[in-house]
């Protein structure tokens, strides 16, 4: 799940729930969690203190709304067809096919699909063949089905969070050496880590924040997301890092919590 900070939240989350079709699950004055099919999905939350954040500093790239097949991508384009939305890009990345938007407050979005894992190409290292090509959104909007799309379908998840940070060495240490994540590609300037073969569930890069220090509390964007293990044990070790490093993390109802080195909350837990 994916916690932001905005500045109106009526605005913000109007669109989240009508351009990309997220239910009201608990609302408050000052916070709304939003998802598909009773599953949580994204946290938003507004104080009069909050300030939006510059291009430059570090925090969200795009959250990445996982679509449970390449119909449902296809279906979803063709209502931001419908509603006049402007997507920002569309890229065939090998492993997936993405559309990218933002939120009325400058917050990326991925909407995308993932080919089988069957067609995914790994090298002898184990990391995987990424690409950005263009991707043909006429015949995605093609292959659409007919018929009003109904909102986030059963299965969507966020798929992956997509961050900006200050340096990558130092990305690859926190989120490769302290989580244990696995370098699983990289670009010019960003790294992509994951767990068990998947090809990201986190990316980092510095395309817009080389150098960027720790944020601020009453910064705009992305507060805090959660990481969830697939296996325990790999949750155990990262914990264990975590101690022997003397890096602060406290317990709660939903996980373990911290921060990584620009400020951007994380809670681990495991399935």
């Amino acid at each position: 799940m994916s916690h932001l900070q905005v500045r109106d939240l009526d605005r913000v989350s109007a669109f989240y729930q009508r351009i990309l079709g997220l239910a009201v699950l608990q609302k408050s004055p000052s916070g709304m969690v939003l998802g598909a099919a009773g599953t949580p999905l994204l946290t938003l939350s507004t104080d009069a203190r909050v300030v939006a954040a510059p291009r430059r500093a570090a925090g969200l790239f795009h959250t990445a709304f996982l679509m449970p097949d390449r119909q449902e991508l296809a279906h979803w384009l063709a209502h931001a067809a419908r509603n006049d939305i402007r997507l920002e890009g569309a890229s065939d990345h090998l492993v997936s096919e993405a559309l990218y938007l933002s939120d009325p407050e400058g917050n990326g979005i991925e909407i995308y699909a993932d080919r089988k894992p069957g067609d995914w190409a790994y090298r002898d290292d184990g990391t995987v063949e990424m690409a950005t090509l263009p991707l043909d959104l006429q015949a995605l909007y093609d292959s659409a089905p007919k018929g009003d799309w109904a909102g986030m379908a059963p299965g969507a998840a966020i798929g992956h969070i997509h961050l900006q940070v200050g340096a990558l060495p130092e990305a690859d240490r926190f989120y490769e050496g302290v989580l244990g994540l696995k370098v699983m590609a990289t670009y010019p300037g960003a790294s992509f880590f994951g767990s068990g073969g998947y090809h990201h569930h986190v990316a980092a890069n510095i395309w817009n924040s080389r150098g960027a220090g720790p944020r601020t509390g009453a910064m705009s964007g992305l507060s805090d997301y959660s990481l969830r293990f697939n296996d325990k044990a790999a949750l155990d070790t990262a914990l264990q890092t975590l101690e022997a490093l003397e890096i602060d993390v406290t317990k709660g109802s939903e996980g373990y919590s911290l921060k990584d080195p620009w400020g951007i909350g994380i809670t681990l837990s495991a399935a």
